[in-house]
């Protein structure tokens, strides 16, 4: 039986690794550990050890590898310590596959101490493009990786273009999108928190409203490592054309990357200068719930890849603000602008015009995480030794 070991290290972290946890477990052939740290285990930011405990995960490894600050030494002295508690992990556990998902900067250390020890990585949703230091680490984690499983076409070309081998490049879609239709389809039968529900369940700052009666949007702005110092003006821009506006409101926290107290103290003084009457804030919420407002809502607001991928399959009409998800492929739901105040208030009020759009399955159809598991049954593992193609 072939050892599987997979890091999750935040709540998209987890949304992204469910189906495959779920796919290596019922599976005759493979035997998972799993191995969780970052943001995902800082309670501000979402501790997943619960969601795994409810999805009947109850065994793993805890590594704590972030440094708080959320500044760039930060993030750098959160890649150095989580290389040091890696790869005692990993020599501990000893699998013959680690998985790494995505491009963040904590999933690094786990490619790179695994890729040291010899032990075949795994990668997934590889080879695509954006903004910020993701675009670099993503590229980086390709290159340590000897099986691939982007999310579609488009970004297994690019894969085969870096000169990876075209027989460990497996385009099998995104294995987020599988939990989000999943979550979609019991939305659509009713199974959907209430407004009532949800304001007193996750309480948050700021006015209730009805979900159900009234329009609202919904807004999440990540920082832009990259442009480290310019978050707060970016954040200020936007919440600016929203108080023109002044249409209900959700915002969710920004996430551990450097610059999310430039935001966050945008956010604090915005509140203290306005009391707006409008305006919601949760630090964060389960993915499920999350999936639920990006259906309700009337246009989803920011820079996260959420609207990019889980906003194409839903159909959400979606404005990405700025450089954090540059060159991503797509869909007819997204409209870009710039990170300007009238910029956001016009393309705001386009999308609200324009109501839900046709899915066209950009990242995948749901399948992606019993892919990935049967191509781990089949895979043989041998030598980690690499070389480019051309």
């Amino acid at each position: 039986m072939k050892k599987v070991s997979i890091y999750i290290g935040s709540r998209a972290n987890f949304s992204s690794a469910i189906s495959i946890l779920k796919s290596i477990k019922n599976s005759r052939k493979l035997k998972l550990s799993i191995v969780i740290g970052g943001a995902g285990v800082i309670p501000r930011y979402g501790d997943i050890r619960k969601l795994l405990d409810q999805q009947g995960f109850k065994k793993y490894f805890v590594a704590n590898t972030l440094v708080e600050g959320e500044t760039p030494i930060t993030m750098s002295k959160s890649v150095g310590l989580g290389i040091t508690e890696f790869s005692s992990i990993l020599d501990l556990i000893k699998p013959d596959y680690v998985i790494a998902i995505g491009d963040r900067f904590d999933v690094l250390p786990w490619v790179i101490s695994a890729a040291m020890m010899n032990i075949c990585v795994a990668h997934t949703m590889g080879g695509e493009r954006s903004g910020t230091i993701d675009e670099s680490i993503r590229h980086s984690i390709t290159k340590f990786s000897n099986i691939h499983f982007p999310a579609n076409n488009d970004a297994k070309n690019r894969i085969l273009k870096m000169g990876e081998n075209k027989k460990d490049v497996h385009a099998v879609g995104c294995p987020r999108i599988d939990y989000v239709l999943d979550t979609l389809a019991g939305i659509k039968k009713g199974n959907f928190i209430s407004s009532k529900s949800l304001f007193k369940t996750y309480r948050g700052t700021g006015p209730i409203f009805s979900l159900e009666k009234s329009k609202f949007l919904l807004v999440l702005f990540h920082p832009v490592t990259t442009e480290y110092g310019s978050n707060k003006k970016h954040i200020d821009a936007i919440l600016s054309a929203l108080n023109i506006m002044k249409m209900n409101t959700i915002l969710i926290w920004p996430n551990a990357d450097a610059g999310s107290d430039e935001i966050s103290k945008g956010i604090r003084i915005f509140r203290e200068k306005y009391n707006p009457s409008w305006l919601h804030l949760f630090i964060n919420l389960p993915l499920k719930i999350y999936v639920q407002l990006m259906y309700q809502c009337s246009c989803l607001i920011g820079n996260s890849s959420s609207a990019i991928r889980e906003g194409e399959v839903i159909g959400v009409p979606s404005v990405n603000i700025g450089t954090r998800q540059n060159m991503r492929l797509m869909g007819n739901n997204i409209l870009n602008c710039k990170p300007q105040k009238n910029a956001v208030l016009d393309a705001v009020n386009t999308q609200i015009k324009v109501g839900k759009f046709k899915t066209k399955n950009l990242y995948g159809k749901g399948n992606a995480g019993k892919k990935i598991a049967s191509i781990l049954e089949k895979h043989k593992p041998g030598s980690t030794q690499k070389i480019i193609t051309y």
